[in-house]
């Protein structure tokens, strides 16, 4: 496969938005901020090229839905995306800190 279109979900960009917000207006670290925006750009550049040779998560709720796992290069965030055909979406944004797995297969069972 050439190239994926990845597809970012509205709630996987306001997550985004929420750490980079978090990082400017209240650490106030623009440079931080924009070097976090920087890094997201960069790692949904790289998921058009290599989105389905990552393989999928362990978390075995996860898997069965058919989740990947992205992370950024130079920051300790993640993107949780899935792949339909030659689309990457990307669902969710973490901070490698959070119980990522956890928080979000709960949101996997409140939409089934």
């Amino acid at each position: 496969m050439d190239s994926y279109e990845v597809i970012i979900s509205p709630k996987a960009v306001d997550q985004l938005n929420d750490y980079i917000d978090y990082i400017q207006y209240t650490l106030l670290n623009n440079e931080a901020a924009e070097s976090v925006w920087q890094d997201a750009k960069d790692t949904v550049n790289q998921l058009k090229v290599v989105a389905g040779s990552l393989p999928v998560c362990s978390n075995q709720v996860l898997k069965e839905h058919g989740y990947h796992s992205v992370r950024f290069a130079h920051h300790r965030y993640l993107m949780l995306y899935r792949i339909v055909d030659s689309k990457v979406y990307v669902d969710a944004v973490y901070h490698e800190l959070q119980d990522y797995e956890n928080i979000f297969t709960k949101k996997l069972d409140s939409i089934e």
